[in-house]
């Protein structure tokens, strides 16, 4: 078999690329001689996590969507066709698209269309962006991580979302004794493997104003005869570490971090939900208040199986925060020891209806 290129669209944040590298990963095991190249934005999370693995990335012009009338509303058509005619010189004589969402897809998917390019879709939020939506119209071959109830998705393939290695890899190891492996974890951790847990996330680049809430009430936390690990994000500021607060711009093994909290606070993007359902506890949720909603829906599967709680970002506050941290944490230590979900099989599932797409159009 002659050496293909397969294009790889996914951009913005590591809910979109993330999954894009599981997949690429998965991709080049089955194919060693194709090319795998991604496609994103000069903004993007892509430019630090595409290269890191190994892959090369091009980008393209970002072009968001105009949500209100104004001058950006009058130059959006110029900006975006200039972004698909970039698109279209990097997709020049690819066998494959893929998307994964990001602003970078909707130039994507319309380039592929112009040259006649096999697509495959794949949206792992419960609400669909309105990118994958345009590129449904172009291709039947769409998947989801979820089923969704609405949109031209509800006949898309459910794979489950494609998943990081070591949170498969910390799956496989888990599966056959649970509380062993969340012990050891809290002892890899470097916790105390009896002492309650809690993780706290603010997402890949962390958030601002959790840690701010969080930072205005850590003389209570100190408190409490817990232990916290408190993920600020790189663009942050590193809060001082005390007691049995840690602070921590960036945690290298996430798969020990989910299996060792006992209780995990963060924003509910659908890489994060699939990876606490994959291998949390319980967890509380407090969905971006901006976006098209999607994070509002992304925890109903754990919502449904009483293995979280979302709230909204009005209610959350450092106040309240202590004040339900002790109810809220007697609920988590009563929720199973065992994972909730397993993607383990998404990476294959979606590598083949990839293959399928291009013998459909015998490429």
């Amino acid at each position: 078999m002659s050496p293909r290129t397969i294009v790889f669209a996914a951009g913005g944040t590591a809910g979109h690329i993330e999954p894009a590298l599981a997949v690429a990963k998965e991709w080049k095991r089955r194919f060693p001689s194709d090319d795998c190249v991604f496609m994103g934005t000069p903004e993007g999370l892509e430019n630090t996590l595409v290269p890191q693995s190994g892959f090369v990335l091009h980008n393209i012009s970002k072009v968001p969507m105009p949500r209100r009338i104004d001058l950006h509303l009058l130059t959006f058509p110029y900006q975006f066709w200039r972004s698909v005619r970039q698109a279209r010189t990097i997709a020049d004589g690819a066998s494959l698209i893929i998307g994964f969402g990001g602003y970078v897809c909707a130039s994507a998917y319309l380039a592929g269309k112009a040259k006649g390019i096999p697509l495959v879709i794949h949206d792992s939020n419960a609400k669909i962006g309105w990118a994958n939506r345009l590129g449904s119209y172009f291709t039947s071959n769409l998947a989801v991580s979820r089923a969704v109830q609405s949109t031209r998705f509800t006949r898309a393939t459910v794979t489950g979302l494609p998943l990081r290695s070591d949170v498969h890899d910390a799956i496989t190891r888990s599966e056959h004794d649970w509380a062993s492996a969340r012990i050891h974890a809290k002892v890899a951790m470097g916790w105390n493997a009896t002492a309650p847990t809690v993780l706290i996330l603010g997402g890949s680049q962390g958030s601002h104003w959790l840690n701010n809430e969080v930072a205005s009430v850590l003389p209570e936390l100190l408190t409490m005869n817990i232990a916290i690990l408190h993920a600020v994000g790189a663009k942050n500021a590193l809060p001082e570490s005390s007691g049995n607060y840690r602070g921590v711009s960036y945690i290298t093994d996430m798969a020990s971090a989910y299996l060792a909290a006992d209780l995990i606070i963060s924003r509910s993007g659908a890489v994060t939900c699939s990876e606490v359902e994959a291998l949390g506890r319980f967890a509380l949720f407090i969905p971006l208040p901006i976006g098209n909603g999607e994070q509002a829906l992304n925890a109903e599967n754990l919502v449904n199986a009483d293995r979280a709680i979302v709230l909204p970002q009005k209610t959350f506050t450092g106040k309240w925060l202590v004040s339900h941290l002790p109810t809220v944490l007697e609920r988590a230590l009563k929720s199973p020891l065992n994972g909730l979900s397993d993607d383990r099989e998404s990476v294959r599932k979606i590598a083949n209806m990839m293959e399928s797409a291009m013998k459909k159009e015998g490429m």
